[in-house]
């Protein structure tokens, strides 16, 4: 018999117990790891990422009221509610029973136990924990569309190939072109796709705090540092982490990913223990890393290490041939959600759509079919729904062939903050980034 894909966390104090289960489990289960006490705890929740924990009841000899046992219960169901809990006791007490189930555990097993009937209850245990992670990992709502051009066939073809494996992927291309689907479509299609896919904004995050929210801090590292905190990189520990906006890293801090890409270990700020992780790594950017590490501006090795795949997004203004499908899904989309009972579009209204050169890509498609669905009082869409800013209009930007990327953005920028006055959340929301990655790009460009 195949033995199960489940990741089981032993807490017992008894050595004979963990003696003899350190050979039965292992031949049922393809992780199995035994620890003395729930001290240890709390690291293995975050360096193991077990599926399932059978968990003594007791850990001191001259006690046996199970009250220890509730408490690391709640514990485990606070820190990583995914994960299943068996309680283990020599105590067959019916009422500790029902008040562990009543806090969150999945089973309560008594010793001496039957070892057909413990391994049947680990293995229900990951069949529940399976089947609430499958159905939450990545919504629906955000699978990719592939269209049927040969830029995004190719793109899909290359997916189906690497998926599966741990490759570093980057994916780059403009705003809104849909590189955080993108990467939540390889996430599901790979073998992590039961475990967490963890997104950090990496232009959102402050050099102060990079640290803190990448690697974690432990209580008292700095002034507000009241409690320990987990870190995206151990938040993904098992799954995938989606670092979005790499290219915004200052070169300093870039040191500090490398060294821990290369390590696969981090260390909390405040700490010196060093903590494995097993992450796979997506990474998006709008800019042109190669030209920025030709400048000095992106570390030349960290480069390499994001990108054994690189997936360039083609803007939608090169794949006109898809608006209309994806102006038809938004369509159904959005009509679901609001009652509508828009159908599709008029003939009009979808030569408003080619007409228009899309800059904020499939996103501005998006929010514009849902103004417009939200609006409209007709079955179809027609030009008179559709509303599209003139690409000319007064904050609009001359951009030429020559113009690098950069440019390009600062001159958005610019017409932006002229456009709305100053007012920065106006800035923000026309540009579609958030108001801590605006801020960031306001310094750099000297607005």
């Amino acid at each position: 018999m195949a033995k199960s894909k489940a990741k089981i966390l032993v807490v017992d104090d008894n050595s004979g117990i963990r003696a003899a289960l350190k050979v039965l489990l292992p031949l049922h289960f393809s992780q199995v790891e035994l620890i003395p006490s729930p001290k240890e705890l709390v690291t293995k929740l975050a360096d193991f990422r077990p599926d399932v924990v059978l968990l003594d009841m007791n850990f001191h000899t001259d006690i046996n009221t199970g009250n220890e046992g509730l408490f690391w219960l709640s514990e485990i169901k606070k820190r990583t509610p995914e994960t299943e809990v068996v309680l283990f006791t020599a105590y067959a007490d019916i009422q500790l029973a029902v008040e562990g189930m009543k806090r969150g555990a999945f089973d309560f097993i008594v010793k001496p136990w039957d070892n057909d009937k413990l391994v049947e209850t680990l293995k229900a245990a990951y069949d529940r924990t399976g089947k609430k992670e499958k159905a939450t990992v990545v919504p629906s709502s955000m699978k990719m569309y592939w269209g049927k051009g040969p830029a995004m066939s190719s793109i899909r073809q290359t997916v189906e190939k690497i998926a599966a494996t741990d490759a570093t992927v980057l994916i780059t291309g403009e705003n809104g072109t849909g590189k955080d689907v993108l990467a939540g479509e390889i996430h599901r299609m790979s073998d992590r796709s039961l475990r967490p896919m963890v997104c950090v904004d990496a232009g959102a995050i402050t050099e102060t705090l990079f640290e803190s929210e990448l690697f974690g801090h432990v209580k008292g590292a700095f002034t507000d540092a009241h409690t320990d905190h987990v870190g995206k990189f151990e938040q993904a520990n098992g799954g995938t982490l989606f670092l979005d906006e790499i290219g915004n890293i200052p070169p300093h801090l870039q040191a500090k990913l490398l060294r821990a890409l290369q390590n696969r270990c981090i260390t909390r700020v405040g700490d010196d223990k060093s903590i494995p992780v097993d992450i796979r790594l997506i990474c998006a950017t709008n800019k042109d890393l190669k030209r920025m590490v030709a400048n000095g501006e992106f570390r030349q090795d960290l480069y390499y290490r994001i990108n054994t795949f690189e997936l360039h997004l083609p803007a939608l203004r090169e794949r006109t041939d898809e608006i209309a499908p994806l102006a038809e899904m938004f369509i159904g989309k959005f009509a679901q959600k609001y009652r509508r009972d828009v159908k599709g579009l008029s003939a009009e209204a979808l030569e408003v759509l080619r007409s228009h050169s899309w800059s904020g890509n499939i996103r501005e498609l998006s929010n514009c079919i849902e103004k417009a669905v939200i609006l409209s009082e007709n079955e179809l869409l027609t030009a008179a729904d559709i509303e599209i800013v003139p690409a000319r209009a007064s904050g609009s930007i001359e951009v030429s062939s020559t113009d690098t990327l950069e440019e390009t953005e600062e001159k958005a920028i610019r017409a932006a903050m002229a456009r709305f006055g100053g007012n920065l959340s106006m800035v923000a929301k026309s540009l579609e980034i958030s108001r801590p990655t605006l801020y960031a790009k306001l310094k750099k460009y000297n607005i």
